[in-house]
């Protein structure tokens, strides 16, 4: 007796509350007037469907733009031509000579090339050929203008003003700080930063760097083209060193080879001219002092603007940048979506990537995938639209059998669209436990109302 009176009383739960539990699935669709077409995801229908047209929104042409280097240095101006007047030659030259050069190791200079070569790994043929290994491992360094290189993985170490020795020491206290292997050597490659200049009554004018052995009057005399001079009696070679003039007679220069080795130091200009007056070549000297000056201070005047004009545009860069970023955290920038329903982690809508698509996979894991113990694997929908406007109620349900692991692959390959609607439907067990915990409590509570009566 109490069996059938529970019976009639779950029966007459269910009567009375009609349908027990009403879940979504792709099935209810095709009882409206919706044209839904089913198709199974497979390698050949992933390319169909991916072949539907689709333009990826783009970010703001800000986010692929850089500051740039400015409009360009900008020059002083054209500098006026030295004049030079006629001299009137004398009856005799002095001999006035520049004090002894100190004689002391090479100190790197900014505008120096370093060259750091380090050791390589490498195969047995690579270790017996030498001599390529260490051209391959050979990298170059110019020092910058605060006096230091930029070495990858190490940072800024400052090199002007030290010794080759000292700077091999200061580097290898650094790689050893950043844990690198000190194994290295290390070398001046180009020498600009210690310059003499040559003018005057030379074959070719020029500039001679001065590397690690002094550079003597004659080399540098000889690396302008030798003197072309007619007179040589009346004819002189002219140092200006730190505000004082220098010089010798040529004919003393031609029969004393001491005079030939005179040490010459950075800064120093030689000017071999074929007059006496000294006035006139010091005057000559500050002339060209004042012209380098006018060029440094017009270089340094046209940097500035250029760090200003970079510093403006990178401000405007990153000010749009940041712009558009607060548009997207307002939802008020264009952004094309699909949604996530059913059984998945979290209902949610999935924002698709700007300049680039997304596949299903993407979709899913993002949110956190599908659990396992509600959802159906095997029944993994992909809802299209039709695009068109003349079939606006059809649409096609991309169908994902991920019950065979393998077919997850597919996931990754099959693109999105915008709209598209990702539903993952129930376990069927899971509707029959969400019926039960639907209806146990009116069960009890019928139950409990006829016992009591």
């Amino acid at each position: 007796m109490i069996k059938n009176a529970l019976i009639s009383l779950f029966l007459a739960a269910l009567a009375g509350c009609g349908v027990a539990y009403n879940s979504p699935s792709i099935n209810s669709f095709a009882q409206t007037d919706s044209k839904v077409r089913v198709l199974p995801i497979t390698a050949e229908s992933t390319l169909v469907a991916n072949r539907s047209a689709y333009s990826p929104k783009t970010l703001p042409a800000a986010f692929f733009q850089t500051a740039g280097t400015g409009s360009g240095l900008r020059s002083g101006g054209a500098v006026p031509d030295s004049v030079l007047d006629q001299r009137i030659k004398p009856l005799s030259m002095e001999t006035r000579l520049p004090p002894p050069a100190p004689v002391q190791p090479y100190q790197i200079g900014i505008g120096d090339v370093i060259l750091l070569a380090t050791p390589q790994t490498g195969s047995t043929v690579e270790q017996l050929t030498g001599l390529l290994a260490a051209s391959n491992s050979r990298q170059g360094y110019t020092v910058q203008d605060d006096g230091s290189i930029s070495i990858p993985n190490v940072g800024r170490v400052v090199v002007a003003g030290l010794t080759l020795e000292s700077a091999e020491a200061e580097l290898f206290q650094r790689l050893v700080e950043k844990q690198i292997d000190p194994t290295f050597s290390l070398e001046i490659a180009e020498f600009n930063s210690k310059k003499v200049s040559i003018g005057g009554a030379v074959a070719k004018p020029t500039v001679a760097p001065i590397s690690l052995t002094p550079l003597y009057l004659d080399e540098a005399l000889a690396a302008a083209g030798g003197i072309t001079v007619t007179d040589q009696d009346y004819a002189s070679v002219r140092i200006y060193r730190d505000g004082n003039l220098y010089q010798i007679p040529l004919t003393e220069l031609y029969s004393n080879r001491g005079l030939q080795r005179v040490p010459l130091i950075d800064g120093d200009s030689v000017f071999v001219d074929t007059t006496y007056e000294l006035d006139l070549a010091q005057a000559y000297f500050a002339e060209q002092i004042q012209i380098a000056n006018f060029r440094q201070q017009s270089r340094i005047s046209a940097l500035n603007e250029l760090n200003a004009e970079v510093a403006i545009r990178r401000g405007a860069l990153t000010e749009t940048r940041d712009n558009f970023m607060t548009q997207i955290e307002l939802d008020s920038a264009g952004r094309d979506y699909v949604y996530l329903a059913g059984e998945v982690e979290k209902q949610s809508r999935f924002p698709l990537p700007f300049g680039n698509t997304a596949s299903l996979a993407d979709a899913l894991y993002s949110q956190g995938g599908i659990p396992t113990i509600t959802g159906n694997v095997s029944k993994i929908y992909v809802l299209r639209g039709s695009a068109d406007p003349r079939e606006f109620s059809a649409l096609t349900a991309w169908q994902l059998d991920a019950s065979n692991a393998a077919n997850l692959l597919l996931a990754t390959r099959f693109e999105l669209r915008p709209n598209d609607v990702i539903f993952v439907a129930e376990q069927p067990i899971t509707r029959w436990n969400r019926v039960i915990n639907q209806i146990t409590p009116t069960i009890i509570n019928t139950t409990v109302a006829a016992a009591g009566n």
